[in-house]
């Protein structure tokens, strides 16, 4: 069987890498999953998504000197115009608003200067009280 790529076809997991799985394809030919295109999501682990011995259906994007690039997520039909669901970072949550997170409006710029001001002077009185106290402060003795 020829390799067309763009074709979805069934294979056989015969393999897992840190770095992807090898795909055993119709026809004896291999291919290899990379890491980036088993799923929609961020994958850590492969083994995590597959085993050795899984039937996936996957996508035929390449063919170079008889190495086959496949794709499990391509494989996968979506609606038109649908986006990838990304997952959240903050893995122990479930929900970020059950933390108190909620939403913030956002702060004008006036709102953000005048902070900025307030921490600024602070920050300003700290580092003169801290050198005046190692020259001496005020009135103390010269020379």
């Amino acid at each position: 069987m020829s390799i067309e790529i763009g074709s979805k076809v069934k294979g056989k997991v015969t393999g897992i890498t840190n770095f992807g799985a090898f795909v055993e394809l119709p026809g004896g030919k291999t291919g290899l999953v990379h890491i980036s295109e088993v799923a929609d999501s961020y994958v850590k682990d492969v083994n995590d998504h597959l085993t050795v011995g899984d039937e996936v259906e996957v996508k035929i994007i390449s063919e170079k000197e008889g190495k086959v690039a496949l794709s499990i997520k391509k494989a996968v039909d979506k609606p038109e115009g649908q986006r990838p669901i990304r997952q959240s970072r903050d893995r122990n949550s479930k929900d970020f608003r059950s933390k108190g997170g909620g939403f913030k409006p956002k702060e004008s710029f006036e709102d953000k200067m005048a902070k900025f001001l307030k921490s600024s002077e602070e920050n300003l009185s700290t580092l003169k009280r801290n050198t005046d106290t190692k020259r001496g402060g005020r009135g103390g003795r010269r020379g």
